[in-house]
């Protein structure tokens, strides 16, 4: 016979096994970040000092509005290319308006241009189902000739005219720069969105599965369209934080940025298959991208060793994300 205790110990419940796959999404990116800080500090005894760390935030800001519209659309299943385009046409437009018409007047039309572009990509996707690749490549090349017209493949220096921009890009409140402040405040509104808004909710379930979402009577097109334009957006404005922090407008400024920002999603563990995705991983991903590039610069490595460091690193980030995938299988 079994008595009492040994009937009690047996109907104990056995502990559930650990989820790697949830570890891995949850935590991967923050483990990547924090053994980076550790090996950046014992390369160099500057990196951890006030000034060095305030400089790698600074040259996050403007990238990190473009990997923050590119969340947007990622997690729709979509991609936008025409990020650094896009910016390079914010940068131009409002340094060339700045003179007649002001800064505020002229940060608004760069904006509108930046909504302009991804209003046109997201009508081409989400209306007539283009695929998102090509349209927003053929989008990146508008708007890079675009830049190149209007500015007459010049620098655009905005002098006297532009001393608040210059102000904005160069000024701090509290030693915070203005660019990181700004920075925060987009982070901060996006992560509110996609988790508390039914915006939010609704983005991320289109790119789940966007035929569930349009048969409950949801326009899906929509809501596709509009992070199109939420990256063209952030990514115009991204544009005048590059002008403001040198005080001239060029078509030559984003080039290269939308790998960055991808990047900086992917490394945050966003899916690329849609669905799933947020704006602190988002966040990380940035930071560990702009560490990257300061741990390299402080080690004096050429550039173009750099972008070899940094396609590596994305290649390793997609493998962590295609473990998790596996493991949850």
């Amino acid at each position: 016979m079994t008595n009492a205790s040994d009937t009690a110990q047996t109907a104990k419940p056995s502990r559930p096994p650990v989820n790697v796959s949830r570890i891995l999404q949850r935590y991967g990116t923050i483990a990547i970040l924090v053994v980076l800080v550790i090996v950046a500090a014992s390369m160099s005894n500057v990196f951890l000092t006030e000034r060095n760390i305030l400089n790698v935030l600074r040259q996050i800001s403007g990238s990190s509005l473009m990997a923050v519209g590119m969340l947007f659309v990622i997690l729709t299943r979509g991609i936008d290319l025409s990020v650094g385009s896009v910016a390079a046409l914010g940068s131009v437009v409002s340094a060339i308006l700045i003179p007649q018409y002001g800064t505020g007047l002229s940060v608004a039309a760069a904006l509108l241009a930046g909504a302009a572009c991804g209003a046109g990509a997201g009508i081409l996707v989400a209306y007539l189902k283009l695929p998102p690749f090509v349209t927003t490549l053929a989008v990146m090349t508008i708007a890079r000739g675009a830049s190149m017209i209007f500015s007459g493949g010049q620098p655009i220096v905005m002098g006297e005219s532009g001393a608040a921009m210059t102000a904005f890009g160069s000024g701090s409140l509290a030693g915070i720069p203005y660019p990181v402040l700004l920075m925060a405040v987009v982070f901060l509104i996006a992560g509110t969105v996609l988790m508390f808004t039914r915006y939010g909710r609704l983005v991320k379930a289109i790119g789940s599965n966007s035929e569930a979402v349009r048969l409950s009577g949801i326009p899906v097109a929509g809501y596709i369209m509009s992070v199109y334009v939420i990256s063209g957006v952030l990514a115009a404005a991204a544009g005048m934080i590059s002008s403001s922090r040198t005080g001239v407008g060029s078509a030559n400024i984003g080039v290269g940025a939308e790998l960055d920002a991808i990047a900086a999603v992917v490394i945050g563990g966003a899916s690329l298959m849609g669905g799933r995705g947020g704006a602190f991983n988002t966040f990380i991903g940035v930071i560990v991208l702009g560490i990257i590039a300061n741990m390299m610069n402080l080690a004096r490595v050429p550039g173009y060793h750099q972008q070899v460091f940094m396609g590596c690193i994305i290649i390793g980030a997609m493998l962590l994300q295609y473990a998790s995938n596996w493991l949850r299988k």
